[in-house]
Protein backbone atom coordinates (compact mmCIF):
# COMPACT_ATOMS: atom_id res chain seq x y z
CA UNK A 1 0.00 0.00 0.00
CA UNK A 2 2.67 2.46 1.21
CA UNK A 3 4.67 1.71 -2.22
CA UNK A 4 1.78 1.98 -4.29
CA UNK A 5 1.15 5.77 -2.84
CA UNK A 6 4.90 6.65 -2.92
CA UNK A 7 4.61 5.93 -6.87
CA UNK A 8 1.85 8.04 -7.11
CA UNK A 9 3.43 10.37 -4.88
CA UNK A 10 6.20 11.12 -7.08
CA UNK A 11 4.15 11.40 -10.52
CA UNK A 12 2.38 13.90 -8.81
CA UNK A 13 5.76 15.50 -7.82
CA UNK A 14 7.07 15.44 -11.62
CA UNK A 15 3.50 16.20 -13.46
CA UNK A 16 3.65 19.37 -10.78
CA UNK A 17 7.15 20.72 -11.57
CA UNK A 18 6.55 20.12 -15.26
CA UNK A 19 3.21 22.29 -14.88
CA UNK A 20 5.08 25.20 -13.28
CA UNK A 21 8.08 25.28 -15.40
CA UNK A 22 5.32 25.60 -18.31
CA UNK A 23 3.53 28.81 -16.91
CA UNK A 24 4.52 31.70 -17.77
CA UNK A 25 6.88 34.19 -15.94
CA UNK A 26 6.42 37.80 -15.74
CA UNK A 27 9.58 37.32 -18.71
CA UNK A 28 7.43 35.28 -20.59
CA UNK A 29 9.31 32.06 -19.63
CA UNK A 30 8.42 28.92 -21.28
CA UNK A 31 4.78 29.21 -21.59
CA UNK A 32 2.90 28.20 -24.20
CA UNK A 33 -0.06 29.87 -26.59
CA UNK A 34 0.65 33.10 -28.53
CA UNK A 35 -1.39 34.83 -30.69
CA UNK A 36 -4.87 35.19 -31.22
CA UNK A 37 -8.23 35.80 -30.04
CA UNK A 38 -9.99 34.99 -26.48
CA UNK A 39 -9.97 31.21 -27.01
CA UNK A 40 -9.70 28.06 -24.92
CA UNK A 41 -5.89 27.96 -25.70
CA UNK A 42 -4.71 31.33 -25.95
CA UNK A 43 -2.21 32.58 -23.78
CA UNK A 44 -4.75 33.87 -20.95
CA UNK A 45 -6.62 30.02 -21.41
CA UNK A 46 -3.60 27.99 -21.03
CA UNK A 47 -2.70 30.47 -18.29
CA UNK A 48 -5.78 29.66 -16.14
CA UNK A 49 -5.42 25.94 -17.19
CA UNK A 50 -1.96 25.38 -15.86
CA UNK A 51 -2.52 27.34 -12.84
CA UNK A 52 -5.73 25.06 -11.70
CA UNK A 53 -4.02 21.95 -12.94
CA UNK A 54 -1.17 23.41 -10.54
CA UNK A 55 -3.80 24.12 -7.92
CA UNK A 56 -5.10 20.91 -8.06
CA UNK A 57 -1.51 18.62 -7.91
CA UNK A 58 -1.12 20.45 -5.26
CA UNK A 59 -3.90 19.55 -3.45
CA UNK A 60 -3.05 15.92 -4.29
CA UNK A 61 0.42 16.37 -2.95
CA UNK A 62 -0.42 17.57 0.45
CA UNK A 63 -3.01 15.11 0.72
CA UNK A 64 -0.41 12.08 -0.54
CA UNK A 65 1.85 13.65 1.91
CA UNK A 66 -0.63 13.31 4.81
CA UNK A 67 -1.50 9.80 3.99
CA UNK A 68 2.47 8.76 3.54
CA UNK A 69 3.22 10.34 7.12
CA UNK A 70 -0.17 8.69 8.43
CA UNK A 71 1.06 4.99 7.18
CA UNK A 72 4.90 5.20 8.46
CA UNK A 73 3.15 6.47 11.80
CA UNK A 74 0.56 3.55 11.70
CA UNK A 75 2.90 0.51 10.97
CA UNK A 76 5.09 1.47 13.97
CA UNK A 77 4.83 0.37 17.53
CA UNK A 78 5.29 2.42 20.10
CA UNK A 79 8.49 1.17 22.42
CA UNK A 80 10.23 2.51 25.31
CA UNK A 81 14.24 3.11 25.67
CA UNK A 82 14.47 2.38 29.15
CA UNK A 83 12.46 -1.44 28.20
CA UNK A 84 15.35 -3.70 28.80
CA UNK A 85 13.03 -6.93 28.09
CA UNK A 86 14.16 -8.32 31.72
CA UNK A 87 11.04 -8.96 34.48
CA UNK A 88 10.58 -6.10 36.91
CA UNK A 89 11.67 -6.93 40.34
CA UNK A 90 14.53 -6.04 43.14
CA UNK A 91 18.18 -6.49 41.84
CA UNK A 92 20.64 -7.84 43.53
CA UNK A 93 24.23 -5.90 43.94
CA UNK A 94 27.26 -7.71 42.34
CA UNK A 95 29.85 -8.72 45.14
CA UNK A 96 32.15 -5.85 45.40
CA UNK A 97 34.63 -6.05 43.06
CA UNK A 98 32.76 -7.68 40.17
CA UNK A 99 30.57 -6.85 37.58
CA UNK A 100 27.33 -8.48 36.77
CA UNK A 101 27.28 -10.07 33.46
CA UNK A 102 25.79 -7.26 30.54
CA UNK A 103 21.93 -7.69 30.19
CA UNK A 104 21.40 -9.14 33.32
CA UNK A 105 18.72 -6.59 34.53
CA UNK A 106 20.24 -4.99 37.18
CA UNK A 107 21.75 -1.84 35.96
CA UNK A 108 18.88 -0.60 33.17
CA UNK A 109 19.77 1.27 30.17
CA UNK A 110 23.35 1.78 31.08
CA UNK A 111 24.05 -1.99 31.67
CA UNK A 112 23.16 -2.48 27.81
CA UNK A 113 26.61 -0.47 27.41
CA UNK A 114 29.39 -2.01 26.86
CA UNK A 115 31.37 -1.52 29.71
CA UNK A 116 35.39 -0.71 29.53
CA UNK A 117 37.65 -3.70 30.83
CA UNK A 118 38.88 -2.92 34.30
CA UNK A 119 42.37 -4.31 34.94
CA UNK A 120 42.03 -7.26 38.21
CA UNK A 121 42.34 -5.68 41.72
CA UNK A 122 45.48 -7.05 43.57
CA UNK A 123 44.89 -9.44 46.58
CA UNK A 124 46.86 -7.27 48.79
CA UNK A 125 49.74 -4.74 48.64
CA UNK A 126 52.23 -4.97 46.62
CA UNK A 127 55.60 -6.03 48.25
CA UNK A 128 58.82 -3.89 46.06
CA UNK A 129 60.68 -6.23 44.72
CA UNK A 130 64.84 -5.95 43.98
CA UNK A 131 65.96 -6.47 40.95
Amino acid sequence: MQTVVIVIHLLIVLTMIGLVLLQRSEGGGLGMGGGGGGGFMSARGTANLLSRSTAYLAAAFFVTSLLLSWLAGHERKPTSILDTGTPAGPSVPAPSGQMPPLGSGSGGVLDQLQRPAQPPQPAGPQVPQSQ
